[in-house]
Formats: C-alpha cells, sequence, structure tokens
C-alpha cells in the first residue's frame, strides 16, 4: 500500500527571504540560533530568530545559494514582518535583505518521489544541488523521507506525483519539527519545541538575541517544556490552549504548535506540554472540558549531553 505522504507539492505556506552581500553569514551568525559563518555549500540549517527573551520570533531553513548569498525558507505570514524586524540589525553590515519568494519556485518533495530523484539516503539538513536547482533534506515523516526543492522561478516542477499542500502540511506535523506561525511567536524557547535536537541551536557560536535565555535553559536544568505529538478527533490549530482536568483547570498545562488534518481521520498536533503534564494522560484542547488529545514523543530523541 502506498503511503499518502507520496508526492510534489506546492508549498504556497513558505515563503523566502535572501541575505545577499558579503557579510551575509556574517550578519546572520549575529543574529540566529545557528553557525552560519561555517554553512558549507553541501549543507542546511534550521535556525530560529529569538526576541532579548529568548522568545522564537521565526524559524528557518537556510543554506547558501552562492558565495555571497543565503535563502531563508520560513513562514509566508510571518516574512513580512521578520523581515523588517533583521533589517533593523543590519546596521553597517555588507548585507542587503529582500524578499525573494517571488524569484523561485518551492515544492515539498516526499516519499518514493523523493527517493527518484535522490536516491541516495541523506541526513537532514543536507543540501544536493542539480545544476541551479536545491534540494534540502528534511528530517522525515513516519519514514517517509521529505527534501525542500528549490530553484528559480519559471523552472519546472520536479517530475513526480502530485501530492495534496494538505499532505505536505501533516507531515510536517508527522516529522515532529515546527514552524514557527504567527499563532506562537513569542509563546516558545526554541528547547520548548526541541529546536536543540534536531539541529536548530548551536551553543558553541557567538552571541545572538536571546542566547543567555537559551544556554541558561539548557545547561541549568530549567526547562519544564517539551515539544510532543498529539491526535485528536477534533480540529487543532496552532497557538490553542491544552488543559489538564485534574488540575484546577485554571491554568494551561501546555500550547498547539503546529497542527494539520490526518488522512485517516482526526488531527495531528505538534505540542509543547509541561514534562509532568505529558505522562499524566486525559489532556484536553482548549478547556478542561475539550476534546481529549492522545499524547506520544516525539519521533526523534532528545539531545541530554552537549
Amino acid at each position: 500500500m502506498t503511503h499518502p505522504l507520496n508526492g510534489i507539492a506546492p508549498l504556497p505556506h513558505l515563503g523566502i527571504i535572501r541575505v545577499e552581500g558579503e557579510d551575509a553569514a556574517k550578519f546572520l551568525q549575529g543574529q540566529l540560533t545557528q553557525d552560519f559563518v561555517l554553512l558549507e555549500p553541501s549543507e542546511a540549517r534550521l535556525a530560529a530568530f529569538c526576541s532579548p527573551k529568548g522568545r522564537m520570533q521565526a524559524s528557518f531553513v537556510g543554506f547558501r545559494r552562492g558565495p555571497a548569498e543565503i535563502l531563508l525558507v520560513c513562514s509566508r505570514d510571518l516574512l513580512a514582518p521578520t523581515l523588517k524586524r533583521l533589517s533593523m540589525f543590519v546596521l553597517r553590515a555588507k548585507a542587503r535583505l529582500s524578499d525573494a519568494s517571488a524569484d523561485h519556485a518551492l515544492f515539498g518533495i516526499a516519499g518514493n518521489a523523493l527517493k527518484t530523484i535522490a536516491p541516495d539516503d541523506h541526513p537532514a539538513w543536507t543540501l544536493s544541488t542539480f545544476g541551479s536547482e536545491n534540494l534540502v533534506h528534511l528530517y522525515p515523516a513516519d519514514g517517509q523521507p521529505r527534501a525542500l526543492w528549490v530553484a528559480p522561478a519559471g523552472t519546472a516542477a520536479p517530475t513526480g506525483p502530485a501530492l495534496e499542500t494538505a499532505l505536505w502540511q501533516w507531515g510536517e506535523v508527522r516529522s515532529g519539527i515546527a514552524t514557527v506561525t504567527p499563532a506562537i511567536v513569542d509563546a516558545f524557547v526554541p528547547q520548548m519545541l526541541n529546536y536543540e535536537s534536531v539541529g536548530g541551536v548551536n551553543f558553541k557560536k557567538g552571541c545572538y538575541p536571546g542566547q543567555e535565555v537559551v544556554a541558561r535553559s539548557q545547561f541549568r536544568g530549567t526547562l519544564k517544556r517539551r515539544a510532543y505529538l498529539a491526535h485528536a478527533d477534533a480540529p487543532m490549530a496552532a497557538g490553542q490552549e491544552l488543559f489538564l482536568p485534574s488540575d484546577d483547570g485554571t491554568q494551561p498545562c501546555g500550547l498547539v504548535a503546529q497542527a494539520a488534518a490526518a488522512p485517516g481521520g482526526g488531527w495531528e498536533a505538534i505540542v509543547s506540554l509541561q514534562i509532568a503534564a505529558a505522562g499524566a494522560g486525559d489532556l484536553r484542547l482548549g478547556s478542561p472540558a475539550g476534546a481529549a488529545l492522545a499524547v506520544q514523543a516525539a519521533p526523534y530523541p532528545l539531545l541530554q549531553d552537549l
């Protein structure tokens, strides 16, 4: 039986920020949670842009398009405000930021369709280049390989079966790696979405906004929330609060970070929960009397030691 996550999907919910100039990598090094100075042509990066309080304002999948050009794939709904805020910090750096969404074709490729294009196994956050086309390999979803395909606008889409965007978004959820969207801006430090465990935080690089908070959460054992997968029969959406009826019911114990309809029925979500609540059972959506959620661990190991 063919897995539903197989084919090539348009990704209108994502956009692209271009950072170009001789200081492009150096500029991003001082703003994001990952190391862009050491970014090789065969690599990509998952990274977050944080507030001074360490809260995620946006997330990106970034890679070099050329010696002095880096592309950042992010939520299209957050692109304009993120571009404006990042541009405020350019100052004297020789770097120019722009919305490059219209200049590129962007597709998601999953399952056997990806194996046809790139038959070898590729670790997540590696970059394959085919002329002017780039393929960013992502974390799998339920064992299905996935990748972002980026090429100049007007380039013919890769050949393969069509995949609905909604199914790609379900695969994003099943991968366990959330993309920051407007509903969850300022809600999480990166570790609350497990970013340190999936290549989204480099603790050895130089300073960036919120670095002290992010490092303190990692090294002082103060982190009390983690990301998990969850299923519910009722529709779920990013930003919805989660409750435990066994508590007093007045304070939420978690938040939906990203959600999508499941092809087998119901809804799937990435949720950020108090660690103590994850195993408590009887988790509810929206209120203590809301729809029940079934919670399971993220589909990758968590980073315990550095």
